[in-house]
């Protein structure tokens, strides 16, 4: 495993360094401009979760309830089950409505013009955990909803990092070095149904420890609403590049046909 990028939402962070040590390569005098060129991307340091309580009326939340109800079971993906201890659906088309009319809204609090990426809903089950990690670039900006749970399960944030950059190499024992570096300064958010927290998931370690193993059977219903800045649908993903910098050798970044900013990320 290579440690240093040991998340499984971090294909796209490698690519980016693989793209930088090319440009450096085959056009050093032009690493600054592509360095720059994702400065979109970067999260202001002074960017702190934002905990919406109640966004949602209950009307409105009951809604919700019934769009994931009305969801066949064949549209569901059980792929993530084993590792994740959840069921997703995505960008089902009701809730890509739900995002588009609330982009206005979620650009306002995020303090930039937003765009929306994608969103899926996350049904976790008895087995639910989310371990530390950044998301691609396609999560820069996400708007977590609480749908339904047994129980308030806390989600820890650190502190805005410089991001997308290197880090040094993590060891074996990384998910537990993410959640004890003092550094990072996680702070832990519990949200009720109805509320909503908006964080910048791509700049910010984020996890959930695993859902309490007795014998009752808890649950924890999210729907992710993911956005990007306004034009940056090209930038984030990584096969456009070559051509945005007119720098051939950008395609040659190994595995770049399986780096996605979005519902079809490959997981390493």
């Amino acid at each position: 495993m290579d440690t240093q990028f040991a998340w499984y939402d971090s294909l796209w962070l490698r690519a980016y360094c693989a793209g930088k040590a090319i440009v450096a390569e085959v056009a050093p005098t032009r690493l600054e401009e592509f360095v720059h060129a994702f400065d979109p991307l970067r999260t202001s340091p002074d960017f702190e979760p934002r905990h919406l309580r109640r966004q949602f009326a209950p009307e409105m939340l009951e809604s919700i309830r019934e769009t994931v109800r009305s969801i066949p079971r064949e549209k569901f993906e059980f792929l993530e089950l084993q590792d994740f201890g959840r069921i997703v659906v995505h960008d089902w088309p009701a809730f890509a409505r739900l995002q588009a009319s609330l982009t206005d809204q979620v650009s306002e609090w995020a303090g930039e013009a937003l765009e929306p990426q994608y969103n899926f809903l996350s049904l976790y089950l008895k087995m639910g955990r989310c371990d530390p990690h950044l998301d691609t670039p396609g999560s820069k900006w996400t708007l977590d909803i609480c749908i339904d749970q047994t129980e308030p399960w806390p989600i820890q944030f650190s502190q805005i990092i410089a991001w997308p950059e290197e880090r040094l190499p993590l060891s074996e024992n990384w998910r537990d070095e993410i959640r004890s570096d003092p550094d990072l300064k996680f702070r832990s958010v519990a949200m009720e149904p109805g509320d909503a927290i908006l964080f910048s998931g791509s700049s910010q370690w984020h996890y959930r420890d695993a859902l309490p193993s007795d014998d009752r059977k808890h649950h924890c219903d999210l729907l992710f609403l993911h956005y990007i800045p306004a034009g940056t649908r090209e930038l984030v993903e990584a096969r456009h590049w070559s051509r945005l910098f007119g720098i051939p050798e950008l395609d040659t970044i190994p595995g770049i046909e399986n780096v996605r900013s979005g519902q079809a990320v490959a997981r390493p």
